[in-house]
């Protein structure tokens, strides 16, 4: 009997355990085929260069025992091996639980290739492993926005106040960039306290870095909610009228009410937005989209205070929903085809960040199938 293809794709730099345990398991389905993404593309999707070049990461990878063939995709972006899958003609496409993405997912649809997910465990007696806690270790926070988001941006606060709710999360995995991670705050970040958020008042250090993101001249003003979401530990209520800076902060460190959080908040991994994305093109802002964004919101913060599942399930699609009303290009087809698979099993979704691609991320009592989950700041 011919033994079935197995394909999978990635960046493997700095081979570890967690390398050679994935390989194990894919190789189970059989033989095992790896595309490596090129140093071109790594940069483009995490907007650094992977520490061993792309020489060196498929000479290590042909040379694992699992591997019958490996090679450079030679495409771009999340699905950089598109004619490699399709000259291989795989029986089996297999994908991390980070890994996974929708596109990929359809993709393997639409060619007619199993898809499936590992549950990443680790080799017997050893510990779990991954690229970004082998580098030195930066402990800079992403933010999620979880409701009334552009609020932060005075031409919509300025028609109706509001607040933005955000959390600071701990950088477990390398969240690609474009992704409404708040990834270019988060560099700047790292360039003025490489490691990690300093001793000090975190309203100060969250404002320098705000001032550090956008000096005098800038033309575009990123907004505070970026730099308060990663400074600011916990979950933060940031009230906007009409100003760049939010005139009053609440904070809820709760453990309780943060435990809650974690527990009830999946992430689906989509695709980076194109660097052509322009959100703004086709506007439609009023103070009535500015209230409903800012009433979602209110009702946002007093569900998770009241740890209320479908209250902050509501509460984070009417925000959403008057987001997109405002911006309708946050969504696409693709997108759209996106959160259709998971309406009917969650209480809540939205976009990270902007939209354009980036996370889905969704509210829900149930885990939700080929998610992950945050830590959040304490």
């Amino acid at each position: 009997m011919e033994q079935k293809k197995v394909f999978v794709s990635g960046c493997y730099d700095m081979l570890h355990s967690g390398h050679v345990a994935f390989f194990e398991e894919a190789s189970q389905h059989g033989h095992l085929y790896v595309g490596i993404g090129s140093d071109k593309t790594i940069f483009e999707l995490k907007a650094r260069k992977p520490f061993n070049n792309e020489n060196e990461r498929l000479y290590m990878v042909k040379a694992l025992k699992t591997v019958k063939d490996a090679w450079i995709n030679q495409g771009n972006g999340l699905i950089d091996f598109l004619e490699e899958i399709k000259r291989l003609r795989p029986d089996v496409f297999f994908v991390n639980n980070d890994g996974h993405s929708t596109l990929k997912e359809q993709l393997c649809r639409e060619l007619g290739v199993k898809y499936v997910i590992s549950k990443r465990i680790p080799h017997d007696n050893l510990p779990v492993r991954s690229t970004t806690a082998l580098r030195e270790e930066c402990r800079i926070p992403y933010r999620i926005d979880l409701a009334g988001g552009w609020l932060d941006q005075p031409n919509v606060s300025g028609l109706y106040p509001g607040p933005v709710l955000t959390i600071s999360i701990e950088p477990d995995y390398d969240f690609n960039d474009r992704s409404g991670m708040s990834t270019s705050s988060r560099k700047k970040a790292i360039e003025l306290w490489q490691v990690d958020i300093p001793a000090g008042n975190r309203e100060v250090l969250a404002r320098t870095l705000f001032c550090y993101e956008n000096p005098p001249g800038a033309v575009y003003i990123s907004g505070s909610q970026d730099a308060l979401g990663i400074v600011l530990p916990g979950l933060n209520r940031l009230n906007y009228s009409g100003d760049y800076w939010p005139s009053t902060i609440e904070k809820n460190l709760d453990n309780d009410v943060l435990d809650w959080l974690e527990a009830h908040l999946w992430l689906v991994p989509l695709y980076p937005r194109c660097k052509q994305y322009d959100v703004l093109s086709k506007t439609n802002l009023t103070a009535d989209g500015a209230r409903r964004l800012s009433e979602a919101a209110d009702g946002c913060w007093n569900a998770i205070a009241e740890k209320d599942i479908k209250k902050f399930g509501e509460a984070m699609r009417k925000s959403f929903e008057a987001q997109v009303a405002m911006y309708p290009n946050m969504v696409n087809r693709d997108i759209l085809d996106a959160f259709r698979q998971y309406k009917g099993h969650v209480d809540g979704w939205k976009l990270s960040g902007a939209g354009g691609g980036g996370y889905l991320i969704f509210a829900s009592e149930y885990p939700v199938e080929n998610s992950i989950q945050i830590r959040i700041r304490r």
